[in-house]
This record gives structure tokens, sequence and C-alpha cells, in this order.
């Protein structure tokens, strides 16, 4: 059973930054493709950003790119989420989610997901 758990959430002022984490435990972690989500208050759960099993590609959604960076670090089983600049409609929970897919971009591309961490963002 894979299990995915984020951490690194928080309240913070508009134009900070914060690093989320996902620790994955369970399987082999390099074997899957690995992605962040994020869902606002009254809203669909968005895609932004993902990478491969190797870390060698990447993914962000047009919303996010230039400010969200994705990272893996397999040797211990945890993908990360830096966020910088951040804008008080960031304010989410942020899901964390494995893939098989070798590139996933959508979120029936993911089979696991975690409970996620919530972002708040004030002006």
């Amino acid at each position: 059973q894979v299990q995915l758990v984020e951490s690194g959430g928080g309240s913070v002022q508009a134009g900070g930054s914060l690093r989320l984490s996902c620790a994955v435990s369970g399987r082999t972690f390099s074997s899957y493709a690995m992605g962040w989500f994020r869902q606002a208050p009254g809203k669909e759960r968005e895609f932004v950003a993902a990478i491969s099993r190797s870390g060698s590609w990447t993914y962000y959604a047009d919303s996010v790119k230039g400010r969200f960076a994705i990272s893996r670090d397999n040797a211990e089983n945890t993908v990360y989420l830096r966020i910088n600049s951040l804008k008080p409609e960031d304010t989410a929970i942020y899901y964390c989610a494995g893939s098989v897919v070798t590139y996933p971009t959508v979120p029936k591309d993911y089979t696991h997901w975690g409970q996620g961490t919530q972002v708040i963002v004030s002006s």
C-alpha cells in the first residue's frame, strides 16, 4: 500500500514563500511520476505541477509557471513543491499524487493521493 503524506503548509503573507513536502512510503518511490494539485474553496481540484520518475521532466500549469518549482529526492522518497511570491489566489489545499503514467498531467493519470496540506495566503 502506497502512502503519501504532505507537510509544509501554513498561513503566510502575500509575497512570501513556502516549500511543501510529500513523503511517500510503501512502494518504490522512483517507480512513480509525481504531481501536485490544489483545490481552493468552492472550486474543482486543479493540476499544478508534475515531475517524471527520474526528475528530468517537469511540467507546470500556466497559472504557476515561474513561481512554482517541483523537485524530488528519490533517495529520501520525497517530492517537493517550492512556491515563491505567494498570492492570495494560491490559497488552497495542496495535494500530492503518484502515477504510473510516464508524463501525467491530469487527475485521471494518478492513482495514489495524499490527504493534503492547507496553504492560506493573506494580503
